[in-house]
């Protein structure tokens, strides 16, 4: 939580004059909180949840926050960027999008864990931040939990079809690995299948919003006071909620940038309109291919091994894969 302002105003009388005081309680930084910054600043681990698998060992759920709006940082595995207890390799990213980036990774825990903490710490622009994952039954998650935090059921509200929801399931053609050269193009191609039960979360919303329509058409003008037309602070993000994959680098050793044709969508939130994201006013929804197979081609401008990650989102829940592309400067090495 972010820590506000408390101000204070002190009037005296001197002279006939009013002196008007303004104090501010609260640490410095606070004024700092409401400012976006493009670059320069550091990224937070944040520990999502816990979820039990049926051998009766459970599954940690990490993300993090990047608080830059532009800025992709690379931090390698290794004092910068560790998992402890256990091995510092956790399969955790080390290219950090920018922003909010909700349920990146997974990290398996054995049925005994009980009260331990697994701790993601991560060290970037000069500050070192930690993520404690433990077992507490309030951090227990579902799908419902999943779905809700990303934003695809607004406040959370949900009905019977939406909760029996189901996670897509994706498929790398090909293989989930590849060599290439610089610059030469790879095409991957990935097929989703899907319940289709997240198709309900849009009918679900358009129902909400007809009758909402309609109690206004039989109801008239409300007649509420100002306070009560207010709207509400939102807490969650409103995502849009439609079917697509998108592509994105995920690990990377080397210096290059994966190039995507055609632009993937965001997975990080990006709320700005405008914006290539399912969490923008306004967002161009992806047209879903006929075949169920959506293809991607991708270049490499710098030699190296990277790990990119296909997301197939359902607009609600997902499914990732992991492919390596070790990328030569000349075809024949």
């Amino acid at each position: 939580m972010r820590d506000g302002f408390r101000a204070t105003r002190l009037t005296s009388w001197m002279g006939g004059a009013v002196a008007v005081f303004a104090l501010v309680v609260g640490p410095p930084v606070a004024a700092e909180a409401q400012i976006s910054y493009q670059k320069g600043q550091n990224v937070a681990p944040a520990y999502e949840g816990w979820l039990e698998n049926e051998d009766g060992s459970f599954t940690m759920v990490f993300g993090y926050m990047n608080r830059n709006w532009a800025e992709e940082l690379d931090v390698p595995v290794g004092d910068g960027n560790f998992f402890s207890p256990g091995p510092r390799d956790q399969g955790q990213p080390t290219h950090f999008l920018p922003r909010r980036n909700r349920f990146v990774f997974m990290v398996d825990v054995p049925p005994d864990f009980g009260d331990q903490e697994m701790v993601w710490t991560l060290t970037t622009a000069g500050v070192t931040e930690r993520a404690y994952g433990t077992l507490g039954i309030d951090q227990r998650l579902d799908n419902i939990v999943i779905a809700s935090e990303t934003g695809a059921l607004g406040i959370g509200a949900s009905d019977a079809e939406t909760r029996a929801n189901e996670p897509p399931v994706i498929t790398v053609e090909g293989g989930n690995e590849y060599r290439v050269a610089v610059g030469q193009p790879l095409e991957l191609a990935v097929r989703m299948e899907d319940d289709g039960l997240a198709e309900g979360l849009e009918s679900w919303h358009a129902r909400q919003e007809r009758a909402a329509q309609a109690r206004a058409e039989m109801e008239g003008p409300p007649r509420l006071s100002r306070a009560q037309l207010r709207p509400p602070t939102r807490i969650t993000v409103q995502k849009i909620v439609w079917h697509h994959v998108a592509w994105f680098l995920y690990r990377g050793e080397g210096d290059g940038t994966p190039t995507f044709d055609p632009p993937q969508v965001k997975t990080w939130e990006d709320t700005r309109s405008g914006a290539n994201s399912p969490w923008a006013p306004l967002w161009t929804r992806t047209p879903i291919p006929d075949d169920g197979v959506w293809r991607t081609t991708v270049t490499f401008d710098e030699p190296g091994t990277y790990i990119l990650r296909a997301r197939g989102d359902d607009g609600a829940l997902y499914h990732d894969q992991d492919v390596t592309v070790v990328v030569s400067r000349i075809a024949s090495e």
